[in-house]
Parts: C-alpha cells; sequence; structure tokens
C-alpha cells in the first residue's frame, strides 16, 4: 500500500506584507536583485518571510517543508547567480513565461558556495519535516552560460559536482526535490542523456534523503525517461496537468521508481482544486499504469508556485495536505 504525502516543489511566493518592505529597501532593477550579500535589514525580512511560508506549510498540514526559496529573484538560476565566480549579465526570459533572470555566466571555478544551506539551516529550526530543493544539475547548467569549462560536458559535471557540494553542507532533510524542467523543455540529444542520469547520481551521492527529480511543463521524451530511471533516484515527478498521455506512456513502458510524485494541482493557476478532485486525479492514474504499488506518492503541484497570489497559494497548499490525508484514508 503506497503513503501518500503531499509536497511542493518549492520557490513560494513572497508574502504580500513582505514584498512591500522589500520594495522599499531593495528597488526593482537589475542591480537590487539577491547577490548573497545583502544587508541587515532585507536579511530579516526575508528570515520572517521564512518563518510565514513555513508557519503556512504547517498549518496546511503539508507533509514536507521546503524552506520557500524566497531570495531566488533568478528563480532556478540562483544557486549560480549568487556565486564569487559567475557574474550576472543580460536579462534572459524564464522558459516560455513572463518572468526573467539573469544570465549567470561562468567565469570560474565552481567551487563550494553555502548560500543555500545557510537558508536551509535557518529553515531546519522551525520544522522537523525539511524537505529541500535544487535545480537538477541538467536544468542549472542550460539556464547558464559557461565561460570557464569550455564544453558541454565539462559544464554539466561541473555544475553536478557544484551542487553535490553544496548538498553535503545541508542539515538533515528527508526528501530532496531536483527540479529538472529543461527535461522536459529542451531535451538532451543522444550521449548527453546517459551524461544527465550521471549528473544526477553524482548529486544524489551527496545525501542520503529520498530524492525525486521533477520535471514540468511537458513530459519526458522516452529515451530521457529511459535513462533518468537508471539514475540512483527514488522518484520521477509528472506534470499532469500540462501533459497526460506522453506522461502514462513513459510509464506504462519503462515502469517507474519506487516512489512517484504527481503534479496534479497547478502551480501557475488562481483556480484552486477540490482536495477531493486531487485525490481523485491520483486514483485515476494509477488505473492507467500497470505498476501495481509505488512505496510513497507525492502529491504535489505540477510546477513552483511564486507566480500565485499569495492567498491563492496558501488555498493549494490546504488543498494539497487534504488530498493527501484524503487519499490515506482511501487506501486504509
Amino acid at each position: 500500500m503506497t503513503e501518500y504525502v503531499s509536497a511542493t516543489p518549492g520557490l513560494f511566493p513572497l508574502p504580500d506584507w513582505a514584498k512591500d518592505d522589500l520594495s522599499d529597501l531593495k528597488g526593482h532593477q537589475k542591480h537590487d536583485l539577491v547577490s548573497g550579500d545583502e544587508g541587515e535589514a532585507i536579511t530579516a525580512v526575508y528570515g520572517d518571510a521564512r518563518e510565514d511560508v513555513i508557519g503556512s506549510q504547517q498549518e496546511a498540514g503539508v507533509d514536507l517543508v521546503v524552506e520557500g526559496q524566497l531570495r531566488w529573484d533568478d528563480m532556478l538560476a540562483h544557486p549560480l547567480a549568487v556565486h564569487d565566480n559567475v557574474d550576472t549579465q543580460g536579462i534572459v526570459r524564464y522558459y516560455d513565461n513572463n518572468n526573467f533572470y539573469r544570465d549567470p555566466v561562468v567565469g570560474g571555478e565552481l567551487d563550494f558556495s553555502g548560500d543555500v544551506a545557510g537558508e536551509l539551516e535557518a529553515a531546519a529550526e522551525l520544522t522537523d519535516d525539511l524537505c529541500a530543493v535544487l535545480p537538477g544539475p541538467y536544468t542549472l547548467a542550460e539556464l547558464a552560460t559557461d565561460e570557464y569549462y569550455g564544453d558541454d560536458a565539462d559544464f554539466l559535471a561541473a555544475v553536478a559536482d557544484f551542487l553535490a557540494g553544496e548538498l553535503e553542507a545541508f542539515p538533515a532533510h528527508e526528501t530532496l526535490f531536483l527540479l529538472e524542467p529543461s527535461l522536459a523543455t529542451d531535451a538532451p540529444d543522444d550521449g548527453e542523456d546517459e551524461r544527465v542520469s550521471e549528473a544526477v547520481d553524482t548529486v544524489t551521492a551527496a545525501t542520503d534523503a529520498d530524492v525525486v527529480v521533477q520535471p514540468y511543463w511537458d513530459a519526458l521524451e522516452e529515451k530521457v525517461y529511459a535513462h533518468l530511471l537508471d539514475a540512483d533516484i527514488d522518484a520521477v515527478g509528472f506534470d499532469f496537468v500540462t501533459e497526460q498521455d506522453q506522461n502514462l506512456y513513459n510509464v506504462q513502458e519503462y515502469g517507474g521508481a519506487d516512489s512517484i510524485a504527481l503534479g496534479l494541482a497547478d502551480g501557475q493557476n488562481t483556480l484552486v482544486e477540490d482536495p477531493e478532485a486531487i485525490r481523485d486525479r491520483a486514483e485515476w492514474v494509477f488505473e492507467q499504469i500497470p505498476v501495481s504499488e509505488f512505496e510513497t506518492t507525492y502529491l504535489t503541484t505540477n510546477t513552483e508556485t511564486f507566480y500565485l497570489p499569495y492567498s491563492k497559494f496558501e488555498e493549494k497548499l490546504a488543498a494539497l495536505g487534504e488530498a493527501a490525508d484524503l487519499a490515506e484514508v482511501t487506501t486504509a
């Protein structure tokens, strides 16, 4: 019997009060974005906002609590954007939506930073159910510009080593979500898909936590999916909001990992799903696939949720928390 766990892939919206305070303290220009050396006033706002989003998850009954990544002005590119050997240059569209990030141009060795570990150390003081979040190595390499390593394979390996080094400094965490939207939107070429699996292995070797690799905004090409299953991971996430048929085909044809993450609530749409509807969608997925049982089924939003108004974000959290509880009762 599978255990249902409510979770999110992180990258939350800021509470309204924090947006106002940070607007006054930071401004909105490129040079005002987080660089890793914020002053005490800005750091204090982010600290209070972190407490708010962790409290919101706890009140909603979400099983795995993330830090929220509220400082990540550059979305998934953040771990590189704050690195000393990376220069943030031109503004780049974040996939095909109306968000933008600073192009992280790597001009030196990607040695240890510790920025994300610092965030998680603060979060660990507020929850015992900590879930860590990082961009996956392929996505982070795709979002960046390399002017140091000089070879795509070497750069991917360097990014994986960098993420593994950061991960080793994390406080104790129950689960790690590796976010890999680029695997779905900009699939690796033949040969590169095998290197992606190796890069993911490099990262997962740095943690004893359960690892969920979560692509989104499309389904994985079947060869990419098959190679991903070769990696030492515990679950693959599926964006069933964006694409159903190809995601179902991949599991039907190639099976799955020991556990599965189902992106069933829309992380970009303000329409809040009924918990019963989320539970029913999970049951529908399992009716379509031959795998008889997963150890854990993570019920999540399909994408990060920073697109949402904060009140809607909180309602989505509550829906996920209740959906997991309903699913547990149904299968008991």
